[in-house]
């Protein structure tokens, strides 16, 4: 049995308080005194110097290879700056290794060109260019011809970066021998503000054959794509399979967080695949940054639903403040973005969550005897130490003396080379997660499977036990042709009818439908037709046995009723009947009117009115359960009365078969009585 739910904060001592608080404390005052070191340790800009560029020779070219040497760059806009004989003797070199903050310090000039001689040989052929993250609007010229281009310069319109656009140089461009290589791009002020190599830097251009660079492009993608691609894919077929759970168990919330986080698992697969060789326009990446406004609310609703605990509208608002915040922190680029190291807390709200408080409520958890909670803490503690390594490697890139030691460690966690394939600690957790919610699951589906066949078995014994209560041949009763016909909707049932003998030769009918279907109503079933065999011992008058059962039920169906009818037919063919509830019988096609009365279990003391008529020799009484009645077909239209009358003159058989036919949404009972001739029943 599931423990008691609770509300978050779950019960964490005053030390662990006290102890998250700090440490939140204190990593926000981390910016101010990293921006000042930062500063104090930063060198000065260097003048720029009037020098020409070298030549960069591709003549003997036999691999790709980047075009890391030194640059000519200028600020300003001009088209001129994309001709080939344009005199750049003035601008100013630039080692692409270096960050552009170098040469304006205290200018962020919105465009900036470059400008690179190639020398190649005449006879070269298939040469290309492979363009990747240059920035999110420019242009690639070569001797003066449009080459790549991605979003717009002016005005500017900017798309996505991190495609690898591959473009051939014309051969007539080739055959001159000598290439001019022109960029114009727009550097956005959010480029310029986030202060880390803004505009070309060496790796954004690579020069090689047509053919190795395409080849080489793929097996770079598949490499670096391969494990968040498989990530993001096996959470969305994880999450098909948790919203077809949810179908069947509309309480476990934690299915439906699944199921949505899946989604967005799929929005992002479809973006990084369409932008693995093309650049889009930046709004498809607004598009996909705005999803991760539900993380926080999703993740944490869905751990704190398989430890049991409700998230409270305070905490709601909390983490709707903290999604808002993490859409910010994954669309700087986009966005304007916050100054020095204030960046690196942007998403403090949420990682602070994944971090620090899922994994103190599993561990509580888990101590408690929650086995669920102990599988989900694998990839939560890992990723929580992906999470520790990624900030204090920020932290260390904001010291220049460190900055190198931090970009190697990011590579270690982010890029490790495995063969061809890199492998990122957040991937690893992400696919132990998704592996730990599967293996959840299954346990769940396990057990539940368990307890579906228990159940199955006691429905059979139910079902065996009801056949037996119920009868299948009625005693023969003479002067009377009896039919009798019960389907169940599910296994058991909750009609119920008992033809009994009365010993004036007479006959005595109680039919009637127990409120609810499946286990519950059979239980109340057994319990009624065995009042009704121990009443009718006692008497036969149809309002005192009514009476006998409601006493019997009022305070022991938990909350349940029962419809009743209570028919006695003496052998002069006088019919008394009392009512609970019940639908009214038909005696030769006309419906008998009855006056209405509460069903049983409702009400203690509740007297039930007796109505009489005479039934001449050779007339059909028909009873229904509402199983008749509200047949329902495929359009939603019901049997109704007037279906139900027509038909009550025919067989029992045919009745219920009927009725099955139209769309068979309850139990149907059908109980036909014909009264007959003493002679000829005798024979």
């Amino acid at each position: 049995m599931n423990a008691p739910a609770h509300r978050f904060p779950c019960r964490l001592t005053r030390r662990q308080l006290a102890f998250f608080f700090f440490s939140t404390a204190l990593i926000l005052s981390l910016p101010g005194f990293l921006s000042g070191a930062a500063l104090r340790a930063q060198s000065p800009a260097r003048s720029p110097v009037q020098n020409h560029a070298a030549e960069f020779d591709a003549t003997h070219l036999t691999e790709p290879v980047d075009l890391g040497s030194t640059w000519l760059v200028h600020a300003g806009d001009d088209p001129a700056y994309a001709r080939p004989d344009f005199d750049d003797s003035h601008w100013m070199p630039f080692d692409p290794h270096t960050s552009l903050t170098g040469l304006f310090p205290n200018t962020h000039p919105e465009v900036v060109w470059y400008r690179q001689r190639i020398r190649v040989s005449p006879s070269q052929t298939r040469l290309a260019l492979r363009e990747r993250s240059i920035s999110r609007a420019f242009e690639v010229y070569v001797n003066g011809e449009r080459l790549i281009v991605s979003g717009q310069v002016a005005p500017f319109a900017p798309y996505t970066i991190g495609a690898r656009v591959l473009r051939r140089i014309p051969e007539p461009a080739l055959a001159t021998g000598s290439l001019l290589i022109a960029i114009r791009a727009h550097i956005a002020a959010s480029e310029w503000a986030v202060g880390q190599d803004p505009g070309y830097f060496a790796t954004n251009l690579t020069l090689g054959q047509d053919l190795t660079l395409y080849n080489d492009s793929w097996l770079a993608a598949i490499g670096e794509n391969m494990l968040p691609g498989l990530d993001k894919a096996l959470f969305f077929c994880l999450g098909i399979v948790a919203i077809v759970l949810f179908a069947e168990q509309r309480r476990q919330v934690e299915y439906l967080c699944i199921f949505a986080l899946g989604l967005i698992a799929l929005a992002q697969f479809f973006y990084w695949a369409i932008t693995l060789f093309r650049d889009v326009p930046a709004g498809w990446e607004f598009a996909v940054g705005c999803l991760r406004i539900a993380s926080p609310i999703l993740w944490v609703t869905m751990y704190f639903a398989f430890v049991h605990i409700k998230v409270g509208w305070r905490f709601r608002i909390y983490l709707i403040v903290a999604g808002l915040l993490n859409a910010y922190n994954g669309l700087q680029g986009l966005l304007p973005s916050l100054p020095g190291a204030w960046q690196l807390f942007v998403n403090l709200p949420f990682v602070t969550l994944l971090s620090v408080v899922i994994p103190i409520v599993l561990i509580v958890h888990l101590r408690r005897g929650n086995r669920e909670a102990g599988i989900l803490l694998i990839p939560v503690i890992l990723f929580s130490l992906y999470i520790y390594a990624v900030y204090a490697l920020a932290i260390l890139f904001r010291i220049p003396a460190w900055r190198n030691a931090a970009i190697h460690g990011f590579s270690l966690i982010d890029h490790y080379p495995a063969g061809p394939f890199e492998i990122s600690l957040d991937n690893i957790s992400g696919i132990l997660a998704t592996t730990s919610l599967a293996v959840i699951m299954l346990l769940r589906s396990t057990s539940m499977s368990r307890r579906q066949a228990r159940l199955e078995s006691e429905l059979a014994a139910a079902q065996q036990v009801q056949q037996l209560l119920l009868p299948k041949d009625v005693e023969t009763i003479p002067g009377f042709l009896i039919e009798c016909v019960y389907q169940p909707a599910q296994q058991v049932g909750g009609d119920f009818f008992q033809i009994l003998a009365t010993r004036e030769n007479g006959l005595l009918l109680v039919v009637g439908d127990v409120a609810g279907k499946g286990l519950p109503a059979a239980m109340m079933v057994s319990l009624l037709v065995g009042a009704i065999r121990t009443a009718a011992e006692e008497t036969c008058r149809p309002e005192a046995l009514l009476r006998t059962l409601n006493e019997g039920l009022v305070g022991r169906s938990g909350g349940g009723f029962s419809t009743a009818l209570a028919a006695h037919i003496s052998v002069e063919g006088t019919v008394t009947i009392a009512n609970a509830g019940h639908l009214s019988p038909y005696l030769g096609g006309t419906e008998i009117q009855l006056p209405g009365a509460l069903p049983l279990g409702l009400l203690g003391g509740a007297s039930y009115e007796i109505t009489q008529f005479p039934m001449p020799l050779g007339t059909r009484l028909t009873f229904y359960s509402d199983g008749v009645i509200e047949a329902q077909n495929e359009d939603g239209e019901l049997f109704g009365f007037e279906r139900g009358q027509a038909i009550s003159t025919h067989s029992a058989v045919a009745i219920a078969e009927e009725a099955k036919q139209f769309g068979q949404s309850d139990d149907i009972t059908v109980v036909a009585i014909a009264r007959v001739a003493l002679i000829a029943s005798a024979a």
